[in-house]
C-alpha cells in the first residue's frame, strides 16, 4: 500500500503522483496529522476516515474535479467529519540538503518552555531550534515523518535578507530534504524560500487535531 511518506519522498526527489484528475486516499501516518495535499492535476487525502466517503463526497461536488479536493465544501465536510479545525491552504515547498557552513551565526535554543518550541511542539516531533541575531529558526518532523522549518524574524530587521540567510542555514544544518509550508498570500517569505533554494512542489492543508499536544498554540509555518 502506497504511503503518506512514500507521496512526499518522491516529490521531493520531483516524482509526482500521475497528473489523471484523481484523488488517492492513504492512511495518516499518525494520529495528529490528517488532511490534503494537491499536486498537478492529483491530490492526496491523508486520513484514518473511510477512502469511500472521500471518494463519494469528491463525487457529489459540482465543481472542476482537477480542483474538488481543495474546494470549500468538501474541505468543510471533511472538517465537520473528522471534528478537526483548519487555518489556511499553504504552499508546499521543499529543498535539499546544502553543503557547506551556515551564512550566519547560530545558537541553539536549549530551553524547552521556549515560546517557539512550545509553539512547533504542537505540531511536529523531535523540535529543534536555533536564534540568530534578530531571528529563530525552528526544525522538526510534521507530517509523515517529514522534517520541517520554520523561522521567525524580528519586526525591526526585516528587508535585510535575515529570512533567506536562515533558511539557507537549515539546509546546511540536515542530510535530507526539508519542507516548509507557506501562506500564499506571504509573499515575503516565498520569495526568501525560493530565494534560498527551496521550490514550491503543490499545496497544502493540514487538518488539525481538537485537542492538539500543547493546545492554544501555534506555529506561523513560514
Amino acid at each position: 500500500m502506497e504511503t503518506l511518506r512514500h507521496v512526499l519522498d518522491a516529490a521531493a526527489r520531483g516524482v509526482f503522483p500521475p497528473a489523471d484528475g484523481r484523488t488517492t486516499v492513504v492512511p495518516q501516518a499518525s494520529p495528529r496529522d490528517a488532511g490534503v495535499l494537491a499536486f498537478t492535476a492529483h491530490s492526496v487525502v491523508f486520513t484514518d476516515e473511510d477512502p469511500d466517503w472521500v471518494y463519494a463526497t469528491l463525487r457529489g461536488l459540482d465543481c472542476d474535479p482537477l480542483a474538488a479536493s481543495m474546494n470549500p465544501r468538501f474541505l468543510a465536510a471533511f472538517l465537520a467529519r473528522t471534528g478537526r479545525t483548519a487555518e489556511t491552504i499553504d504552499t508546499m515547498l521543499v529543498g535539499p540538503p546544502l553543503p557547506g557552513e551556515p551564512p550566519l551565526a547560530l545558537r541553539e535554543i536549549e530551553d524547552a518552555g521556549h515560546p517557539r518550541i512550545v509553539y512547533a511542539r504542537g505540531r511536529r516531533d523531535d523540535v529543534r531550534a536555533w536564534t540568530a541575531d534578530g531571528g529563530v529558526l525552528v526544525m522538526g518532523r510534521g507530517i509523515g515523518g517529514r522534517l520541517e522549518v520554520s523561522v521567525e524574524v524580528d519586526e525591526d530587521v526585516r528587508h535585510r535578507g535575515l529570512g533567506r540567510r536562515l533558511v539557507t542555514a537549515a539546509r546546511q544544518l540536515v542530510a535530507e530534504p526539508l519542507w516548509a509550508q507557506v501562506a500564499p498570500g506571504n509573499a515575503r517569505s516565498a520569495r526568501a524560500f525560493q530565494a534560498a533554494g527551496y521550490r514550491p512542489v503543490g499545496a497544502e492543508l493540514l487538518l488539525l487535531s481538537a485537542t492538539p499536544r500543547n493546545a492554544g498554540c501555534s506555529d506561523s509555518r513560514s
